[in-house]
């Protein structure tokens, strides 16, 4: 049986213009299969639960502010300290497992966005339920643009360029990445 939260598509949406299938990364282990590819590029990841999203929403708030060299040599045992971003069990995590969090050398020590990890995944679980799906939520919106702006507001340590990374990684439709940083040039010019 397929997973429910993966096979309902949602009106409005053109199917054709979805990304192709996620390439697989050969003798790769598992929480290295968001890590940048030769040319920079992040491999688009085939979505099997909310946990995915979860670690490649994480992945670009640690992003947020700091260099991804220092984010992706930490991706592994980051990946380790959050159980694998098993959904429950971060979703769970209480103040003083967080504090241990803060401590722990292996991860990046960012008290906030350690909390704001907790918190996205109280988030995803919520929008889950009340969508149906998530896969449903991200695409009830009108465009890419309203998307990223409704992320934004739903999610901490979530921005534009965390947003883009996130929807791309997850092989949901976003504009090209020249085109999408000249739009970011512009708005920022205003």
């Amino acid at each position: 049986m397929r997973n429910k939260h993966f096979t309902r598509a949602t009106p409005n949406v053109n199917l054709n213009r979805l990304p192709k299938p996620t390439r697989k990364i050969p003798n790769q282990p598992e929480s290295s299969r968001i890590m940048p590819d030769e040319k920079g590029a992040p491999p688009q990841i085939q979505v099997q639960s909310l946990n995915d999203y979860l670690e490649v929403m994480s992945k670009a708030v640690f992003q947020s502010g700091m260099s991804w060299q220092v984010v992706n040599a930490k991706w592994p045992d980051t990946n380790e300290a959050f159980h694998g971003f098993e959904i429950g069990r971060v979703a769970a995590l209480t103040q003083e497992e967080l504090d241990e969090l803060a401590q722990d050398k292996r991860v990046i020590r960012n008290r906030r966005k350690l909390a704001a990890i907790a918190h996205n995944a109280q988030r995803i679980i919520e929008l889950d339920a009340e969508h149906g799906c998530f896969i449903d939520y991200l695409r009830s919106h009108g465009d890419f643009y309203d998307v990223v702006k409704d992320l934004k507001k739903q999610f901490k340590f979530l921005g534009d360029t965390g947003s883009y990374f996130f929807l791309y990684v997850v092989g949901e439709p976003v504009p090209p990445h020249d085109e999408w940083m000249c739009a970011q040039e512009r708005a920022k010019r205003r």
